[in-house]
Order: C-alpha cells, then sequence, then structure tokens
C-alpha cells in the first residue's frame, strides 16, 4: 500500500510527512523541484497492543504503510502539464493525500499571494482532472488509428473504445474518475493505466497551532478530509517517546493527529486488518474489505491458500471479554468457518489447512 502526498508549493507537504514518519526531511526544498522522499510506517491499532498484552513474549508485527513526499506540483498543469517524471512517480501511487494550506505564516509566503484554501484544492483538482483528460484524449487516438490500420482485436477495441470515450465525456465535464460507475473489467483494461482522479484522494487541512476550521465541511464538500496541525504534530513526532508523551500530556493531547491520518490512509483504499497468533508473533494482516478466508489464508502463505481446510475465527471484542482463546471456544465464540466466510475487521483467524 503506497500512498502519495501531494499539494501545492508551501503547502506543508514534508511537514506532515515528517509528522507521518517521525522523520528530519528537510522542509525547505525550492518550488518546483522534483523530489521524492519515501518511509514506511506501522498502522497504529490498539487492539493488536492489547492482542500482544493478552500472549505476552511474542513478537509483535503491525501492517505497514509506505509514503512518498512527492514534490514537483506547481498547479499550472494548463500551461506546462505534469512532466513525465513527476507523472512516473504519481501513477506507481495507490491513493493520494492533497495537503491543502490553511495556516497563515509570514515567513512562509503563499505562493498565490494568499492562504486560500478553497482555490488551492480547486487548483490541485483541476491539475490531476486536466493531465487525465489529455491522458484519455491520447488513447482514444491511438484506439482510432488501430482501427483504421487493421489486425487488431477488434473486440477489445470496441470495449476499450466504448470505456475511454464515457471516461471522456465524465473528465470534459469536469467530473474526476472517482465518481464513475466502472466494472470490475473495465478495471482490468484500466490496470497500468495511472489515471489520477481514478485514484482515492484524501484532504488533510493543514492547520497553524491552536487555530481551528469551522467551515472544513463546506470546504471540503462531503469528501474524505482530516484536519491537522502539522507543524506542531511534527514537532512532537520528532521527541523521544517518553518527552512527546509529557507533552501531550501537558496540552491535553488525548491522540495524535497523525494515527487518525495513518488509519484514514488505511481505510482510504477500502482496507481492514485481521489478526493471527502464532507460536512466535502476534500479527496484524492487510486485506480487502469483502475478502474471504479463502483469500486472507494467502496473505498469511499460498501454501495456507492452497491447503485450506476451514479458518476457525473469533470476533477481537468477544475473544478481550472473555479473557483468551480457551474461553472463547468454551463458550463458542471461536467458529468454524469455510473458505467463501467474508472476515470482518479486527478478527483473530486460524488457518486449518493440508498440503
Amino acid at each position: 500500500m503506497k500512498l502519495g502526498i501531494i499539494g501545492l508549493p508551501q503547502s506543508g507537504k514534508t511537514t506532515i510527512f515528517n509528522a507521518l514518519t517521525r522523520g528530519h526531511a528537510p522542509t525547505t526544498a525550492s518550488a518546483g523541484r522534483m523530489e521524492v522522499h519515501t518511509a514506511v510506517v506501522n498502522v497504529p491499532d490498539p487492539r493488536l497492543d492489547r492482542l500482544a498484552a493478552m500472549f505476552p513474549g511474542k513478537k509483535t508485527i503491525y501492517t505497514k504503510v509506505t509514503y512518498a513526499d512527492i514534490a514537483g506540483l506547481e498547479g499550472d498543469a494548463a500551461h506546462s502539464g505534469i512532466s513525465g517524471t513527476l507523472l512516473n512517480q504519481l501513477t506507481q501511487m495507490d491513493g493520494l493525500i492533497h495537503i491543502v494550506r490553511c495556516f497563515p505564516e509570514e515567513s512562509v509566503p503563499h505562493p498565490a499571494g494568499s492562504v486560500n484554501p478553497a482555490r488551492d484544492i480547486a487548483a490541485m483538482d483541476s491539475e490531476l482532472l486536466l493531465n487525465d483528460l489529455i491522458a484519455v484524449e491520447h488513447k482514444l487516438e491511438r484506439l482510432t488509428e488501430e482501427r483504421k490500420k487493421g489486425g487488431t482485436d477488434k473486440a477489445l477495441n470496441e470495449r476499450q473504445t466504448d470505456l475511454f470515450t464515457r471516461l471522456h465525456e465524465a473528465l470534459s465535464a469536469e467530473k474526476p474518475l472517482g465518481g464513475i460507475e466502472i466494472s470490475s473489467d473495465e478495471e482490468k483494461l484500466l490496470s497500468g493505466f495511472g489515471l489520477l482522479t481514478h485514484k482515492p484522494v484524501l484532504l488533510l487541512l493543514n492547520l497553524g497551532e491552536g487555530q481551528t476550521l469551522p467551515d472544513s465541511e463546506a470546504l471540503t464538500a462531503g469528501r474524505p478530509s482530516v484536519t491537522m496541525q502539522g507543524k506542531l504534530e511534527m514537532e512532537i513526532a520528532q521527541l523521544p517517546p517518553e518527552d512527546a508523551a509529557l507533552f501531550m500530556q501537558e496540552y491535553s493531547i488525548q491522540e495524535l493527529g497523525l494515527n487518525r491520518m495513518i488509519r484514514l490512509s488505511y481505510e482510504l483504499l477500502n482496507l481492514h486488518s485481521f489478526f493471527t497468533v502464532g507460536d512466535e508473533e502476534v500479527r496484524a494482516w492487510t486485506i480487502q474489505r469483502g475478502a474471504t478466508a479463502h483469500q486472507a489464508a494467502g496473505e498469511v502463505h499460498t501454501d495456507m491458500q492452497r491447503g485450506f481446510i476451514r479458518a476457525e475465527v473469533v470476533a477481537f471484542d468477544d475473544l478481550m471479554a472473555l479473557g483468551g482463546l480457551a474461553e472463547a471456544r468454551a463458550k463458542g465464540k471461536l467458529r468454524l468457518e469455510g473458505k467463501d466466510y467474508v472476515v470482518q475487521d479486527g478478527e483473530i483467524v486460524y488457518i486449518r489447512f493440508n498440503i
């Protein structure tokens, strides 16, 4: 799972990246310079921590998310387009986190001369949409040339032409592709094409210390979003754990925004977790929502999927309430499920298999 952090110059992308990753990447990169910082971080999950406490002595392994701080977007694609190098980075992402500047800071002037989150959101939306429109137009031109030349799969050409015509109509009407209904077969046709507005996007409203934004819902218009005091969160994240805890206590901070951010990033891609408890480790695994027990077995090990017999499943809340696996089994809460069972978020799963 890889998420790209994007935003206009001076929006605080690298500050947020440092807060999320507890890193120290320089935050003064020149506008327009193509730079990418990447880091892999744990997805915080209090449920896994409680499981680790229930089964002491075992290694605790969290699920991971990769963040890429991508510099170089200027909000002026209408003039120059997104460069090939930058576009290549963006298309590799599973989703995008758009950092929107809301903080006033005289020492860091906004390139447009004033702080205007609504304007900046619209500028980035336009940049991504224009890139997709150009890409779709080029694809339609190639499909037309293929039909004229002949010798290609006519049925495939027809399906692609129908799909990309629909996409072109939506983009021409300034509608991002994330809101367009696309079948699973059509998703396969788009695989590897890297259309940017087809990727899920989370808006992160970057606030100054103590700043509130009462109209955030109106600003985001119902789109997935989160607010964060980026600079403050970065400073806390860079402290030693014991100092960070004291700081949070002093300022009555119950939870870091970066923890919410990471969980929202995880949810952005329609993912959730299940857990396993083995001889040596307590571990969280990532699966798509709606995945079956058979598919979950494949995440743990391909041999488990190949030789799948049954899955033993217990809900996290039931396990915690009863105090252990033996108690859950005695109360009938540790149940057997078949390969088509849809694994729910937070369940503890044991795979029975034979190869």
